[in-house]
This record gives C-alpha cells, sequence and structure tokens, in this order.
C-alpha cells in the first residue's frame, strides 16, 4: 500500500469513529461540540466530557478521552490495556483513553454517558432517558 492510500484510510477510519462518538455525545442532554486543540470535543453546558485523539501527535490512538470516577481509570487499564489508556496531559487526572476500534457502540455509550454525569450539573441528571 501506498504511502499517501495508508493516511487516506487512517482518515477515512477516524471519521469513522468520531461520528460514532459524536452521535452518541450529541444524544445527551445540552451537549454541544467544537474543535478544541484540532480535535472534536463535546461539552455540556461549559464543561468538557469527551475529547476526541485521533492520532493526535502521531500517536497513533483513535480514542476518545473521557472523565473517570476514582479508581476507574486504573482498574479499566487493569481489566484491559489494549482497550484503554492513560492519556497525556489528563489522564493525570483521572482521564480515561477508549480505542474506539475496541469498544463496540452499546460500551462506548455507557462511558460516555458516566463521563456526562461526572460534568453535568447535578440538576441536568433528571433529562436523561
Amino acid at each position: 500500500m501506498k504511502e499517501k492510500d495508508r493516511g487516506k484510510t487512517k482518515n477515512a477510519s477516524g471519521e469513522k469513529h468520531v461520528d460514532r462518538v459524536r452521535r452518541l455525545c450529541l444524544a445527551l442532554p445540552e451537549t454541544w461540540e467544537k474543535l478544541s486543540h484540532g480535535e472534536p470535543t463535546f461539552f455540556v453546558k461549559k464543561r468538557v466530557f469527551a475529547m476526541c485523539s485521533i492520532n493526535h501527535h502521531n500517536d497513533g490512538h483513535i480514542a476518545v478521552n473521557i472523565p473517570a470516577a476514582i479508581g476507574v481509570q486504573a482498574a479499566l487499564i487493569e481489566a484491559d490495556p489494549k482497550k484503554f489508556y492513560r492519556p497525556p496531559y489528563v489522564g493525570v487526572a483521572g482521564w480515561i483513553g477508549i480505542e474506539l476500534p475496541r469498544v463496540s457502540d452499546k460500551e462506548l455509550a455507557a462511558h460516555l454517558r458516566e463521563a456526562w454525569k461526572l460534568i453535568a450539573p447535578e440538576k441536568l441528571h433528571a433529562f436523561l432517558v
């Protein structure tokens, strides 16, 4: 495969996974999206709860980074280090990286929902379906 073709395949794969994240995030109450640091990022009110990381700085990850409750990051990485990782910058604050090609829509939706609940104001929780 030629170098330029490899990039196209990777780009198409990354976009497919961004679309999955977008669909699931925007289904959550009062969620909106904007580019931040060159990547699609999802907010509830003015706070970030999910950041795509599509080969950011050529790190090889096709992932989404989300906040996790205390202890969850370590438990997930220990349980499945091919699916979960400690992302740079936000990993020290307990955020978890999820490799999108390795997670089903159902599992991804559950993780995104939990991340949303950690960040959203309590009064919005009643609007979850």
